[in-house]
């Protein structure tokens, strides 16, 4: 698990997603990705965004609203008890950061690339932000857990505020520390967007085992890849997935024809149509949701998207 990250989710670069803490052995369909391995554990996000923002690295944008919609979702549905979200491959806290504060992935961006923001040293940047995201709390922001295997951007956003509680942990290969499962317990909704082709059930098998509540399982997806394996290892826990065919989500830019063909040609073996998405220029990402049957019942999926 990399950043065990948007952030994110992220999106996938040469055999790992954007928004990850470290590489591992390629999915099918990533082989060919230009690698971002560089920025995924840096000190504090300024390369993330500089290299990311290039490409136009959008997943966390199209997140934010979905996010909210579904925290407020689940708080109506537990009676109003606070919530706590767990963004896993959170990297630098960027989930976080934008379901919790009246801030955009563009307003974000901007803050880390200006030339203000250059010339401050880590230990400066991490003062800055911890003013300028206090001063941005929505009333309505919910407890925060981070879940990567990148300790330097774990420390990061634990350090600014974003996250309540942060770990840097690998739940692909190694077993979830006590304080994790501890604070698995509360958690209501755990989020994905970037490194899901690199998860698979060993990963959420420990959370949902150890949560105290219903827990819902939101994740960006590359369509790239398949999300099967994870949703049926999420079966047994009572979740049934679903998955948005529409809207797709733009992730970023290719950087060149050769990572195009290869995501035209990944999109079509699963017997997807990459025109208007992949033919266009960008990787896009799809929607799925896993729940309750219940709680599918009572707020269809479309209507979700529609109202995100």
């Amino acid at each position: 698990m990399t950043h065990p990250g948007s952030t994110g989710e992220s999106g996938e670069a040469a055999g790992q997603e954007t928004g990850e803490g470290g590489a591992r052995a390629a999915a099918p369909g990533q082989q060919k990705m230009t690698s971002f391995d560089q920025i995924y554990d840096r000190p504090d996000p300024r390369d993330f965004f500089r290299d990311l923002g290039r490409w136009e690295y959008q997943t966390p944008h199209h997140a934010q609203g979905v996010f909210r919609r579904l925290a407020a979702a689940r708080t109506r549905a537990d009676g109003g008890d606070p919530l706590a979200v767990l963004d896993i491959c959170c990297s630098y806290g960027i989930n976080a950061a934008l379901l919790n504060h009246d801030l955009t992935l563009e307003e974000l961006s901007a803050h880390y690339t200006s030339p203000q923001a250059a010339a401050l040293t880590t230990a400066e940047l991490i003062e800055r932000d911890r003013a300028y995201f206090a001063a941005r709390r929505r009333p309505d922001a919910v407890r925060m857990i981070g879940l990567d295997r990148a300790a330097n951007a774990i420390g990061y956003a634990l350090a600014v505020g974003l996250l309540d509680e942060g770990f840097a942990e690998d739940l692909e290969e190694d077993p979830s520390g006590a304080a994790l499962l501890k604070a698995a317990q509360t958690v209501g909704l755990i989020t994905v967007t970037g490194g899901a082709s690199f998860l698979s059930p060993r990963t959420f098998r420990p959370l949902l085992s150890a949560a105290h509540r219903e827990v819902w399982v939101a994740a960006f997806v590359l369509r790239t890849g398949s999300y099967q394996s994870i949703a049926d290892g999420l079966t047994p826990f009572g979740l049934v997935t679903e998955k948005a065919e529409a809207p797709t989500y733009r992730q970023r830019r290719f950087t060149s024809a050769q990572e195009q063909q290869h995501a035209v040609d990944a999109v079509t073996a699963l017997g997807e149509d990459p025109r208007g998405k992949e033919s266009d220029g960008y990787y896009h990402t799809a929607f799925h949701l896993s729940r309750p049957a219940h709680d599918a019942a009572a707020l269809p999926l479309p209507a979700l998207l529609r109202e995100a």
